[in-house]
Parts: C-alpha cells; structure tokens; sequence
C-alpha cells in the first residue's frame, strides 16, 4: 500500500493521491473555515468552490464530497440549511455526488467538504516540477482576503465586494480542463498562503520567478483597501514568513500587501512550457476564463522570488 501512495507527506502538494487500481488513482483533499460574506448561501458556495479546487489543481476530477458542520445553537438549521443548499449548487455544477458528512456544535460557525476525486496514476499534475523557462499562468484576480476583510468592517464599495464573490464562487474547473489538455509541467491553487507563498511552494528551492507586478490581475479596490491597512490576519503572517525570500523593493507597501494576501478560492497558478502558453491562454479564454494573465516567468535560482513593474 505504501508504493500506492502516490502523494503523500514527502513534498508539499494539494491533495493526497493513492493509486488503487493500475490506472485509477483516487485523489483526497479536505478544507473548511468560518464565514467571510453575509450571505450563506453565497459562504455556502465559496467553501464549496475553495474545497474543490485542491482535486482540481492537480489535474483531476472531483467526484464525491462529505460535509463538514461546526454550528451553534443560537444561529438555527434555517440558516445552516442555506450554507447547506449554496454549497450544493456549487457540487451540482462540478458533476460531484455529496454523501453526508459530519456536523458538531461548534461555538463559530465553520463549514467545508471532504473531497474524493479520480485521476489516471500518470497523469496527475504536481505542485513541484517547473523547468527554469517556463512561464506563470494565473486563472483569477489577486484581493478576496483584503475585500473579505473590507466586508467584515463593513468598508468594502459595493462593486468590489461583487467581484470579489463573483471570483470566489467561481470553480476552478474550466481552468483544469484547460491545463489538462494543454499539457502543463506544474501547477497549484492560490490560497491562504497567497501567491507569494504557494508560487514559493511550486519553486521548492530548485529554481525562482521573476513576476511583473503589472501583469497581475487585482480585483478592484484591493489596493486602495490594503494603502488603508485592510488585511486579514493570514496575509500578515505571509508578509511575516515569507518576505525574507522575496525581493519586492520596486513596489509601494499596499501592491506587495496584495502578492502576500490570503485568499479564498483563488484562481490555479499554472507553469507552462513557453512555446505552449498560446495555447493554454486560447484554452481557457474558449473554457470562459478570461481574467488569466502570465504574470511571470520560472527561473533559474534557489527559491526565491523577484517582482518588478512593467
């Protein structure tokens, strides 16, 4: 069993993966967390999206999903019962079967899903694995931590906090399809650690990045939130871990506060051989993914990271 476990502890990456039969490999993830929107249904949606994402980013399909309900009393079943209904929609539109789950009282809301997907032994895209060379592809806008953070103090304009959940509630899945039938080396999910941190991550020491802050796609008013002090706490402690391994002297504080934000069901950070990154691009602009950007290159290095502005 332990030469079929494909993914496991040995390297950071998305997901678990175990292969179970010669060319089946089933690929297991799981993530939850508090509300970051008021709406339930729309949290509901978003934790679904972020859950999926991981069996997503590394080439697979996600199939079954379990529930996870950490609830209070004083909030009732109604309002559980729409977190519960968004998430579902989201699982219905990814083709995945939800089965149940598990639910506990919980003093703070949280809610999640345990994810099962499939995926051929050979052809699962790993987080680790980028030549010097390539370039660095990313599906969605840079900002939800700092909007969602905006939401909760309730400073966040209107048009922003739209975006932002419109971004958020949106599946990783046409971008999947996209790098899976380009053919990509490497490949993750920008997430709580931010691009910063997942990008280093993809690196693991082997190799760097050059990125054109330019380049970036931001959602809007991420920028101007963060000049005012905006942050979650999770984009300070990445600023806090990970800066030493940054070079980012050409930006002002707030667009460095953006590379380093936590976010939640971000888009897929995608390492593509450049002679295929037409393709990929034309991919996903057919699949509907049209905010993807190249924001940068792999190069050669140690792991560290290099941001510049056009």
């Amino acid at each position: 069993m332990e030469a079929d476990l494909l993914v496991g502890l040995d390297a950071p990456d998305d997901a678990a993966v175990l292969r179970v039969a010669p060319e089946v490999a089933i690929v297991q993830t799981v993530d939850y967390f508090t509300p970051i929107v008021d709406d339930p249904r729309t949290w509901g949606r978003i934790a679904a999206a972020n859950s999926l994402s991981d069996v997503y980013a590394m080439g697979a399909r996600p199939v079954l999903a379990l529930n996870l309900v950490g609830w209070p009393r004083s909030l009732g079943l109604d309002i559980l019962g729409d977190v519960l209904e968004g998430s579902g929609e989201a699982c219905t539109e990814a083709g995945v079967a939800v089965a149940g789950g598990h639910s506990l009282e919980n003093p703070q809301p949280v809610f999640g899903l345990a994810v099962t997907g499939t995926v051929h032994p050979e052809a699962i895209i790993r987080k680790i694995g980028a030549p010097a060379g390539s370039d660095l592809v990313l599906t969605k806008p840079l900002g939800s931590g700092i909007i969602s953070s905006a939401i909760k103090d309730d400073q966040a304009p209107p048009g922003a906090v739209e975006e932002a959940i419109a971004v958020m509630s949106s599946l990783n899945f046409a971008a999947a399809e996209a790098m899976v039938a380009t053919g990509v080396p490497a490949a993750t999910d920008v997430t709580g650690f931010g691009l910063v941190g997942h990008l280093l991550q993809m690196l693991g020491g082997e190799v760097s990045a050059e990125l054109d802050f330019d380049a970036v796609p931001v959602l809007e008013g991420a920028v101007e939130l963060a000049s005012r002090g905006i942050l979650p706490g999770g984009s300070r402690c990445n600023l806090d871990a990970m800066s030493a391994r940054t070079d980012v002297d050409s930006l002002d504080s707030a667009r460095r506060d953006v590379l380093f934000d936590s976010q939640t069901s971000g888009g897929l950070l995608i390492a593509v051989d450049p002679e295929k990154t037409a393709t990929l691009l034309a991919e996903l602009a057919g699949r509907g993914v049209d905010r993807a950007a190249v924001i940068g290159r792999v190069i050669e290095g140690s792991g560290r990271i290099r941001v510049k502005r056009s």
